[in-house]
C-alpha cells in the first residue's frame, strides 16, 4: 500500500521534493538497473538518499543544490528516494558498505567504490553550509 501526503498547496511533497532535487541538478534513479549502471561508472559520484523529512528539505536539500554550484571540478549527481523506489535505494545503500542506512545522506563514490558518507546524523541539527563543508572534505 502508498500513500501519498499532500502539501497545503495540494502538491504531492514526494513530487515536490523530487523536483527540488533534479533542479539543483541530481538526476533521480528510479531502478537497480539505473543504480548498477550509474553508480559503477569512473569518476566522482555524489549520491543523495532524498527524503520528505525536514532535514532533508530545510538542510540536505539545499547543502545538494549548493555544492553542486561551488563544485570545480566535473562530477555526476543522482538521487534514490528513500521510501519511494525503494528497490533502487536499497540497492545503492548496498555499495554503501560499512554505513548503516540512512536518510537523509549523501554517499560519494570514486569509481564505483563508496569514498565515504556524510549521513543523517552530520545533516539534522546542522547548518547547510555545515553540510557543504562536509562534501567539500570528501568530494576533495
Amino acid at each position: 500500500m502508498t500513500f501519498t501526503i499532500f502539501h497545503p498547496s495540494g502538491e504531492d511533497y514526494v513530487a515536490l521534493a523530487r523536483k527540488e532535487a533534479e533542479e539543483a541538478g541530481f538526476k533521480s534513479l528510479y531502478t537497480v538497473d539505473e543504480v548498477n549502471d550509474t553508480l559503477a561508472s569512473d569518476g566522482v559520484t555524489l549520491v543523495l538518499v532524498n527524503s520528505i523529512c525536514g532535514c532533508a528539505g530545510g538542510i540536505a536539500r539545499p547543502a545538494g543544490k549548493a555544492i553542486l554550484e561551488e563544485l570545480n571540478k566535473p562530477i555526476q549527481a543522482v538521487t534514490v528516494f528513500a521510501g519511494q523506489q525503494k528497490e533502487a535505494t536499497s540497492r545503492a545503500r548496498e555499495l554503501f558498505s560499512g554505513f548503516a542506512p540512512s536518510s537523509p545522506a549523501f554517499a560519494v563514490l570514486e569509481n564505483g567504490a563508496i569514498k565515504g558518507m556524510v549521513e543523517r546524523q552530520e545533516i539534522e541539527g546542522f547548518a547547510p553550509e555545515e553540510v557543504v563543508a562536509k562534501l567539500k572534505h570528501l568530494l576533495t
